[in-house]
C-alpha cells in the first residue's frame, strides 16, 4: 500500500507521452493551461465527447466566485465513510511509513504545486464531510497560485474562503463542522466527482457551466478544438450581424465560399491569440464535399 504511488500512476495514464511529476503524474505544458481560459466549457467538451469520453462533465456544484475560471492539473483524492479498522491502519501507514504529517486532507493540500487543482470525492458529504476551510484554502491558493479545489462534499469558513481571489472553489454544500468520520484509501488514483470520472493529471476547466475533467493526452487536441469552435462562432455571429448568412448556413457544413470568406476573414480580423490555428484540412474537406477534390488527397 503507497499514498501517491508514482509506478501506479504511470501505469494508468500510458496514453500520455510528455513530461511528468516526480510522483508520475502528467504535467501539461503551462501554454496549454492558458490557452485552455479563453474556451469555454461546451467547446472544450465537443473534442472529448466525439472520442468517447462521455462521463467528463459535472454540472452539480456551488461555487465561491461567481466569476472565476478554474483551470489546472488535477491532484485527485478518495475518501469513504470510516471504518476504524481501516481508518487506523491507513493513519498510521501515511504517518509511520510514508512520514506524513495531520490528517488525510492535510496529506493531498502539502502535495499541492502551481497550477494543481485539489480534486476530492468526498461522496457527497457535507456534514462533517468539510474538505476545507479557512486556513487549508489558504494553503491551496499559496502552493497552486491559480489553482483551486472541486470538492464531492462541503467546505467551512466560507465567508473565509470567499476573500482569497486568487482560486477558485467547486463544492456541493457548507457547514460549520469540521472533517471527520472518513477515510482516504486513494491520493492521485482515479477519483469519481458525480456523474464523471477524474484521473491524476488531468486538465480541471471549471467555468460557471461546471466542471469539465480532460485526459492529459486530449488536453492539446481540446484547446485546439475549442479555439477553433470560438474563432468560428466570431466570425459566424459577425456574418449574422451583418445578413451575409443565414442561421442554417452557419450552423451546417460550410460551403467552400464560405470558407474561403473565413480564410480571409481570419487572415486580416481574427484575434492575434488564435493567428497560430490552421484551416487547411477544413477547406480541403468542404472540397471533397463539393466534388473538386478526390477524398484520396484529403488529409485526415
Amino acid at each position: 500500500m503507497r499514498f501517491d504511488c508514482p509506478e501506479d500512476i504511470r501505469q494508468l495514464t500510458p496514453l500520455w507521452t510528455g513530461e511528468r511529476f516526480a510522483n508520475g503524474r502528467p504535467r501539461v505544458p503551462e501554454s496549454i493551461l492558458r490557452r485552455m481560459r479563453r474556451v469555454t466549457l461546451e467547446e472544450a467538451w465537443g473534442p472529448l465527447w466525439r472520442r468517447g469520453y462521455k462521463y467528463q462533465f459535472e454540472g452539480e456544484f456551488r461555487r465561491i466566485h461567481a466569476d472565476g475560471i478554474l483551470v489546472g492539473r488535477a491532484v485527485t483524492a478518495v475518501m469513504v465513510p470510516m471504518r476504524p479498522d481501516l481508518h487506523e491502519c491507513l493513519l498510521k501507514h501515511g504517518h509511520e511509513t510514508e512520514g506524513r504529517h495531520g490528517f488525510f486532507n492535510q496529506w493531498v493540500v502539502d502535495s499541492l504545486v502551481e497550477d494543481d487543482v485539489l480534486v476530492v470525492d468526498l461522496f457527497d458529504k457535507v456534514f462533517q464531510g468539510t474538505y476545507v476551510g479557512g486556513n487549508l484554502s489558504t494553503a491551496v491558493a499559496a502552493r497552486t497560485k491559480r489553482g483551486g479545489s472541486v470538492i464531492w462534499g462541503g467546505i467551512r469558513d466560507v465567508q473565509q474562503v470567499m476573500q482569497i481571489r486568487e482560486i477558485q472553489t467547486f463544492y456541493r454544500g457548507n457547514d460549520p463542522t469540521g472533517i471527520g468520520e472518513v477515510t482516504m484509501t486513494g491520493m492521485n488514483v482515479p477519483c469519481r466527482i458525480g456523474r464523471a470520472i477524474c484521473m491524476p493529471g488531468d486538465v480541471v476547466l471549471g467555468t460557471p457551466a461546471g466542471v469539465l475533467f480532460i485526459p492529459p493526452h486530449l488536453a492539446e487536441e481540446c484547446a485546439v478544438g475549442a479555439e477553433k469552435s470560438h474563432v468560428r462562432d466570431i466570425f459566424g455571429f459577425q456574418r449574422l450581424e451583418e445578413k451575409r448568412y443565414t442561421t442554417a448556413q452557419i450552423d451546417t457544413a460550410w460551403t467552400l465560399p464560405m470558407w474561403e470568406d473565413f480564410r480571409e476573414w481570419f487572415a486580416t480580423a481574427a484575434p492575434d491569440e488564435y493567428r497560430h490555428l490552421t484551416w487547411e484540412r477544413e477547406t480541403e474537406e468542404a472540397r471533397k464535399r463539393e466534388g473538386q477534390l478526390p477524398s484520396s488527397q484529403v488529409r485526415l
